[in-house]
């Protein structure tokens, strides 16, 4: 019965969330730490950093890290095929009206809504992550390090990620 919950949380977290990965989170983290109670926030961050350090979409490796922590691989399968399902038929659905329907002003129209609605989204999934990881003023420190120099540079996310944990061991073992 777990299992169907889960599969049925993830399909409905991908049915209702637009603008990849990022804009997913705040639903996912609602359903899965504040609804079910299934991890706590600190356990969802960490999925997600473990998430955003591995190949893949963030939303597709962070419903299959969280499937997994809960019901090992038939969890991880089920909660992947509940992420991604809708997304499948419909992105394949979608793709054929809008080559056929490109230019038209009522898809123009759709898609200048959904852009800002897309960052705004982002922009709350930053906030929420930002309360949950900047535990003290060296995580600050840190973040805002790293913040920094991907704004001001094209430093590419393996150096972030490897400076960041060189960052963790002067502030946090030193």
């Amino acid at each position: 019965m777990e299992l169907i919950r889960l599969f049925i949380t993830f399909l409905k977290i991908g049915a209702f969330s637009f603008g990849g990965g990022y804009a997913m989170l705040p639903l996912i983290e609602k359903e899965v730490v504040n609804i079910h109670g299934w991890l706590t926030s600190t356990e969802f961050v960490d999925i997600i950093a473990i998430s955003e350090m591995s190949p893949g979409p963030i939303s597709i490796n962070t419903a299959t890290f969280i499937g997994f922590r809960l019901f090992d691989v038939k969890g991880a399968v089920l909660a992947t095929l509940g992420v991604v399902l809708v997304s499948f038929f419909l992105v394949t659905i979608l793709a054929r009206l809008i080559i056929q329907y490109k230019g038209s002003p009522f898809v123009e129209g759709i898609f200048g809504g959904i852009r800002p609605a897309v960052i705004g989204l982002i922009a709350a999934a930053c906030v929420a992550l930002f309360q949950t990881s900047i535990i003290d003023f060296r995580s600050f420190v840190i973040s805002l390090i790293v913040f920094m120099i991907l704004y001001k540079s094209k430093l590419h996310p393996i150096g972030v990620i490897l400076l960041s944990g060189v960052l963790g061991i002067v502030f946090y073992s030193l």
